[in-house]
């Protein structure tokens, strides 16, 4: 870092705070901070889940991942347009239709104040241990390398800045400060990749200098990393659960100023997972062209792109555009998090009549007390030596996207299915998975299995759930049953249809043509 990219970071913070205060003065004088007033547009939806999906570990690992096996790991964003869809056509119609501030809540209408209460809970520790403990840990790391400062104050700067735009904004200032902060990032990674491509000679010259299983999408079953059948069993597990059913994610979609709004803003995500390829992935595949012979460590791709390629200035704007992800992803995890808490927990169980100023209070008081405890963890996460906590962490999470998947399409498709086995699944069935992934990532020496591809198990895990919870149902006798408000009576908007279909064409011609 330079002088000049020291102003350049600068000028990039004045920016951010300034729109983060001009979205702020939009927000009604006393109206709700969670949803934005249900104010959002298809631009602000779009940026808001990509740039909550991206952040600074997501960049260094596509690279990496785009260094040593090409573009195979762009199934994990180019595969996610199938449940980005569904979202658009099947959930968000019945999440805006129940006028909901939380899924949790949307499951309680489904199945009861004690579903309600045990995903409320659910949620609150997935949101604390993924989205900002691990967000921070991974931030905190990659700051911590460039600025010299301890951990604690890495992620004391980091929370500091998303929580003062979830506080004074609420989700609206999210919303806005993503747009320019994902904005900038999609400029800054395009001339990223120009200027490697052209130190490379085009894209001819780079086609030459990679093994050609660097542009295959489908890799055998064979292959180790990759193998093709358990990521097209196992991801749509992870897809439901991340794309329709986490608050995070979903929790712009509930803001939409109308479903044609959702259903367009979710569409505009599912283009701008497109871009994770060439903006993420391929600058490793160019660092492989180019150091391919002197990096040792592929995790060091991206980072030596920027310090090779970057001039002065343009450094700063790097180190910009990761703060960008961060605060983004932090932010609407906070948000997400005040949110339940809030209105599933203190409105729901302690307070139901409270006023609108108290509900505000309340929620910013949970952010201050999540980023508190982020902090904590996150320094108590990097006590920890000898391990990779992040990524033995973002393992055992991926273990619980079966339950949470079960249940919701479970609730929503079978009208059958009881609250006692949506309450066994989210409860007896976390445990199970949860021990599996245990035993999965640190095996005792008296298990000699062979264990089948991570994404392969979570798919085992998911059709054992749903047969539990379809036998728990078929005999359960407490025949209750919860109706589901109807979807939003609104006729689907024909250019959201032909958008969808538009993308629909594109994402199956770029599937056949990389194989």
């Amino acid at each position: 870092m330079q002088g000049l990219d020291w102003v350049i970071l600068g000028i990039y913070f004045v920016v951010l705070i300034a729109i983060g205060i001009w979205a702020s003065t939009k927000r009604k004088k006393g109206g709700a901070l969670f949803l934005a007033e249900h104010s959002l547009r298809w631009h602000h939806i779009g940026f808001s889940m990509w740039g909550t999906n991206v952040g600074p570990s997501m960049l260094i690992a596509s690279a990496s991942a785009g260094f040593t096996t090409g573009i195979v790991s762009g199934n994990y964003a180019w595969y996610a347009f199938v449940f980005i869809a569904l979202l658009a056509f099947v959930f968000a119609p019945r999440y805006l239709g129940a006028n909901i501030s939380t899924l949790p809540e949307f499951m309680g209408l489904r199945f009861g104040q004690s579903t309600r209460n045990i995903l409320a809970w659910y949620t609150i520790v997935t949101v604390i241990i993924s989205w900002l403990a691990l967000t921070l840990f991974a931030g905190g790391v990659l700051i911590r390398q460039v600025f010299d400062i301890p951990m604690w104050m890495s992620a004391l700067v980091l929370v500091v800045i998303s929580a003062f735009f979830t506080m004074l904004g609420g989700l609206k200032a999210v919303a806005y400060t993503n747009v320019y902060q994902m904005i900038l990032l999609i400029v800054v990674s395009l001339v990223l990749v120009i200027v490697g491509l052209d130190r490379v000679g085009g894209i001819q010259a780079l086609v030459d200098k990679v093994p050609s299983d660097y542009w295959v999408m489908f890799k055998p079953n064979s292959d180790e990393a990759f193998p093709w059948l358990p990521i097209l069993l196992g991801y749509p597990v992870m897809g439901v659960w991340f794309w329709c059913t986490d608050q995070s994610m979903v929790q712009p979609v509930l803001a939409a100023k109308d479903l044609r709004e959702g259903q367009l803003g979710t569409n505009f995500t599912g283009w701008l997972k497109i871009l994770d390829v060439a903006l993420y992935i391929l600058p490793g595949i160019i660092c492989f062209a180019l150091f391919g012979d002197t990096l040792k460590n592929p995790d060091e791709a991206y980072l030596t792109m920027v310090e090779n390629l970057f001039p002065v200035g343009m450094v700063g704007l790097v180190f910009a555009v990761l703060t960008a992800c961060l605060v983004s992803t932090i932010g609407s995890a906070l948000n997400a998090l005040s949110t339940v808490f809030t209105m599933d927990v203190y409105v729901k169980n302690f307070k139901p009549g409270a006023p609108q100023w108290e509900i505000n209070l309340v929620g910013r008081i949970v952010v201050l007390i999540g980023s508190v405890l982020a902090i904590v963890m996150t320094v108590a996460i990097d006590a920890i030596k000898g391990l990779n906590l992040f990524n033995v962490f973002q393992s055992v999470l991926g273990f619980i996207a079966p339950p949470m998947a079960a249940v919701f399409l479970l609730g929503i498709f079978w009208k059958r299915c009881t609250a006692r086995a949506a309450n066994v699944c989210l409860t007896v069935g976390t445990v199970f998975c949860l021990t599996v992934g245990i035993l999965y990532l640190w095996p005792p020496a008296w298990l000699t299995m062979q264990w089948p591809h991570f994404m392969l198990l979570s798919f085992y895990l998911f059709v054992i759930l749903i047969a539990g919870m379809i036998l728990i149902s078929l005999t359960d006798s407490d025949k209750t049953r919860y109706e589901i408000p109807a979807p939003v009576k609104e006729d689907w908007s024909r250019l959201a249809i032909g958008l969808w279909v538009a993308l629909a064409v594109v994402m199956v011609s770029l599937y056949i043509y990389f194989n």
